[in-house]
């Protein structure tokens, strides 16, 4: 089944240009409308004073290369169906209507069919008496013998170099020029732990194996250089900087653009960031573009490094104003800043006592919660959002580190409750962490006040519930932990285990969550899956009476 929105397949691209024309911020775009299979997005405020710089290629790698089309960078763009080269004559229309008497510079990716339809307009365009100037841009590194490296993201920084030249009113010759050192000083290299997906495609079967990436692929799905068995990002990052280097060299400054190639979510683009700064080639980078969508592959789960040699010319250009939607602005690398600021907690000072059944009490529940991590993390993938298991084993290592270091009031079980509820809701993420803090420092209140054990602990239970608004029958944790704190009270461990282990099953048959994630869940979904904090109550009772 096709992974992708879309209406009409024949109307894809030109729907998607739309989009991009009236959602640009700076308002400064246009469509040359002349006829539907010509797709070329152009400044509106173009007045051909200056040499014009015109690029494409086949759509697909959105934000390129509509969304550089502006002051600064690209006077136009001729888009390709998907990942097809534009027309000759699609070409040959945007260079007539676009270029004035100080000429025309084509950039280009390469691509066969991109160099001849760009190649063979620009004859054209000079057969009619423009002047015209052409720029292959072969930024890859993948393929090191290959005498026709592919143009991928760093083809981005080309735009960017000569459309400053262009803007800064220089003629046609120095903006090639300028092209044509950029070309020379640029280093790509991408890598994807899953290819492209097309609207057309139905086929499910993944060329990547789990747990493999690819390095060196081509932003149109094409077949990498070699599989690397690892998806570890300092791994990854380690290899892509070592082909790097061997082509910027070793001393050389530069500028590190970070491209996600459609897939990548925010967050590892920042991880991949933070790992690329931790590398070898980090003494080298001065600036940094990204990370940010700039050459994309549709939805490829890949990224792509590309390093550019710097001048003072080079970071000029880089840094200059530009009214487009897809560029990022250049920025210098410098260290994290760190703010060093004391932190304020709730800190219960009580001296550490030693009580060997209450230790063994403690080690077999933080035990229990962290050997079923991952058993958890599983019901939980299918009722929520997967993290249930990590969530209570992060609070378990932590008072289980504590527990064998000898730093709990284990003989003071009020104070070594609101220990444990004072370290739950500093270590625990989510609101998992907060409610078991509220519990357990709701039950040694409690028991400061004389309270038996059972009742305390079902007085923690009901601030829970009051601040959580669970109750029985909202398929959550309560549902076991009610019924076995009620049956503890008769003195019985094994009672409560039983009671806990009967008050998990039955959320299997519960087909509405009340609270938590679940609740946004589809009933179907729902049915014959155990509740995973319940489960966790579950074992921690059956661990106990072990």
């Amino acid at each position: 089944m096709s992974r992708f929105f879309y209406n009409d397949r024949q109307q894809l691209v030109n729907d998607a240009i739309e989009g991009i024309i009236i959602s640009s911020r700076h308002r400064n775009l246009t469509r040359l409308d002349m006829d539907p299979a010509i797709r070329i997005v152009a400044r509106s405020d173009w007045d051909k004073s200056q040499v014009a710089v015109i690029s494409g290629g086949g759509s697909g790698h959105e934000p390129a290369h509509a969304g550089f089309v502006g002051k600064g960078m690209l006077t136009a763009a001729v888009c390709g169906d998907l990942f097809a080269s534009p027309s000759v004559d699609a070409v040959f229309n945007a260079i007539l209507a676009m270029t004035g008497p100080a000429g025309c510079l084509l950039i280009v990716k390469n691509y066969t069919g991109d160099r001849l339809n760009f190649g063979l307009a620009a004859e054209k365009a000079k057969k009619a008496g423009l002047k015209v100037e052409m720029v292959i841009v072969g930024d890859d590194i993948a393929l090191p013998d290959n005498k026709q490296p592919r143009g991928i993201a760093g083809t981005v920084l080309v735009h960017k170099i000569a459309g400053h030249a262009a803007e800064q009113g220089k003629p046609l010759s120095e903006v090639f020029q300028a092209a044509r050192q950029a070309c020379s000083s640029i280093f790509s290299m991408g890598v994807a732990m899953q290819t492209c997906h097309l609207p057309d495609n139905n086929s499910e079967e993944e060329r990547i194996k789990s747990g493999q990436v690819e390095l060196g692929l081509g932003i149109h799905g094409e077949p990498g250089v070699t599989t690397l068995d690892t998806q570890n990002s300092v791994k990854v990052i380690a290899m892509l900087v070592e082909h790097l280097r061997k082509a910027t060299g070793t001393e050389a400054p530069l500028a590190m653009l970070v491209n996600n190639l459609g897939g990548v979510s925010a967050l590892e683009m920042a991880l991949l960031t933070k790992t690329l700064f931790d590398s070898e080639i980090a003494g080298q980078i001065q600036y940094l573009i990204g990370p940010a969508d700039l050459v994309t592959a549709l939805d490829m789960k890949g990224f792509s490094l590309s390093a550019i040699k710097l001048t003072p010319d080079v970071i000029a250009a880089l840094s200059s104003d530009v009214e487009t939607a897809g560029w990022q602005p250049l920025v210098k690398y410098e260290p994290m800043a760190r703010q060093k600021v004391r932190m304020v907690h709730d800190d219960v000072a009580t001296p550490p006592s030693d009580n060997p059944q209450v230790k063994a009490w403690v080690t077999s529940v933080t035990q229990s919660l962290i050997s079923n991590e991952a058993h958890l993390n599983d019901l939980d993938a299918k009722v929520g959002d997967g993290d249930t298991g990590s969530t209570f084993a992060e609070g378990a290592r932590d008072i289980a580190n504590l527990n064998t270091q000898g730093e709990l009031p284990l003989n003071d079980t009020a104070a070594l409750l609101e220990r444990i509820g004072e370290r739950l809701a500093t270590v625990m993420g989510g609101s998992s962490g907060v409610l078991m803090s509220i519990f357990f420092t709701a039950a040694g209140q409690k028991i400061r006040a004389q309270v038996p054990i059972a009742e305390a602990l079902i007085a923690g239970l009901d601030q829970m519930k009051h601040y959580g608004g669970a109750q029985p029958g909202d398929r959550t944790m309560i549902d076991a932990l009610q019924p076995a704190l009620e049956a503890l009270k008769t003195g019985s461990l094994q009672a409560a285990a039983e009671a806990a282990a009967t008050g998990a099953a039955a959320t299997a048959t519960m087909q509405k969550a009340g609270a938590g994630r679940s609740s946004y869940v589809n009933s179907k979904n729902l049915d014959g899956v155990i509740d995973p904090g319940a489960a966790a109550v579950a074992a921690v009772f059956a661990d106990l009476v072990k």
